[in-house]
């Protein structure tokens, strides 16, 4: 039995409400769109996006209880996460320090044009599979929409709606910020940006190893 539009709909609501929360996600793709342009910044979107594909389908084949029912896993893959946003907080803070003409060259990653984007992607999709709190919430959240005679039809049709509602608030998140780039071109703004950024991956990354 196919799943009703209604608690598609449902579930669509609930799962852009989890996308919207803040966390490292908003911040990579806030700093993205803010000093490389829109298109960065949507390449950061469809990192997070397939990111989050990554951790549905490891929800939707059981993937997802295994790991929450190993603690040592569980807490392995945390700190994992913890560490790489860390790094990403450093680097941010570093290119605070850089040269005018360097950090316009690629605030973010040290990189050319062509590769920014993939950086941004990469950067987006890490950050997702290494956080096994989002794969927890999906075990906790998918079974609330399913019944007994829920089919794979039904799981997959709410793991797409996960991932959409992630990639299109994404999205919405870049072509916002996107829109203010002239503004972060300043020298002063870029610096207050990337200080920015990165106390605040710095401070997530320390809120994970204290309470993950």
């Amino acid at each position: 039995m196919m799943i009703g539009l209604e608690a598609v709909a449902s579930y669509a609501a609930v799962a852009l409400l989890g996308a919207m929360s803040p966390g490292p996600d908003f911040a990579l793709v806030s700093r993205f769109a803010a000093l490389r342009g829109r298109l960065a910044g949507l390449g950061a979107a469809a990192g997070v996006a397939a990111g989050m594909a990554v951790n549905t389908i490891a929800a939707v084949v059981g993937v997802g209880a295994a790991l929450a029912a190993s603690p040592a896993v569980f807490r392995a893959i945390t700190l994992a996460g913890a560490a790489y946003l860390c790094y990403l907080g450093v680097r941010s803070l570093l290119a605070a320090r850089a040269s005018d003409d360097g950090a316009l060259a690629d605030a973010a990653t040290g990189q050319s044009e062509g590769g920014v984007r993939w950086a941004a992607f990469r950067q987006g999709l890490v950050t997702n599979v290494l956080n096994p709190k989002s794969i927890v919430f999906l075990v906790a959240l998918l079974p609330q929409f399913l019944t007994d005679r829920s089919t794979w039809a039904d799981k997959s049709v709410l793991g797409a709606v996960t991932v959409l509602m992630v990639f299109v608030w994404f999205c919405a998140v870049s072509l916002a910020v996107g829109a203010f780039q002239r503004v972060f071109r300043r020298p002063g703004a870029r610096r207050a940006l990337n200080i920015a950024t990165g106390l605040v991956l710095i401070a997530l990354a320390l809120v994970i190893v204290l309470t993950g």
